[in-house]
């Protein structure tokens, strides 16, 4: 059956034909369905998950969500790379601590989140079941996180706060392991007053001293 979703997917432009075979994609249908997939994967986990359920609960046809992505596989890891980046900020606080700060600020509140709480671990746990699955994921993830801390280490370089020579590998490990560790393996309690705040100048220490 076909939606009114799927049905406007394809318009006709007014005066300008689109090549043939080639799909016009709207964006509010591509939006749907992303939050479809996340509101999916917390409520039947991603080994149950199906693109059947996924374009149901986004009020679409298969085909709409067959046309963006290949595999459920192919969309939750697109979905994982954008939320590794989405809402992280590009700090420019003027100090490596300041930077760090706000990093940690946002990624914590981002990995408390009712529904990153639920299929972040889902998604390791199937991970672990599945190379293929492990692979994609950690260079999602660790991609997505890179080019944030990258920026943090770079600016803190020109600045004179940390070596020239600081090992950027190190640097990436550094910064983003501890909220992980703490919301997504061990799935610890929310920080508590001030663990923020002692995070930032162990890291800031740590990274002078590469």
């Amino acid at each position: 059956m076909t939606t009114n979703a799927e049905a406007a997917e394809n318009p006709q432009p007014p005066r300008r034909r689109a090549p043939a075979g080639a799909a016009v994609l709207r964006e509010d249908v591509t939006e749907a369905i992303r939050a479809a997939v996340f509101e999916e994967l917390a409520a039947v986990g991603y080994a149950r998950m199906s693109i059947e359920g996924i374009a149901r609960r986004a009020g679409v046809g298969k085909t709409a969500v067959y046309r963006r992505w290949r595999s459920k596989l192919h969309l939750v890891l697109d979905l994982v790379s954008a939320m590794a980046v989405q809402g992280l900020p590009a700090p420019d606080t003027g100090t490596l601590e300041g930077d760090l700060r706000l990093l940690y600020e946002v990624t914590s509140r981002a990995l408390r989140h009712p529904v990153a709480s639920q299929v972040v671990p889902d998604l390791q746990a199937e991970a672990a079941r599945s190379p293929e699955m492990a692979q994609a994921l950690q260079k999602a993830l660790r991609e997505g996180q890179a080019g944030v801390a990258n920026g943090i280490v770079e600016a803190a370089r020109a600045r004179g706060e940390i070596g020239a020579d600081a090992d950027g590998e190190l640097a990436l490990d550094v910064i983003a392991g501890p909220l992980y560790w703490r919301a997504v393996v061990v799935r610890g309690p929310k920080p508590p007053k001030g663990y923020l705040e002692g995070l930032t100048r162990a890291t800031a220490a740590a990274l002078r001293a590469l």
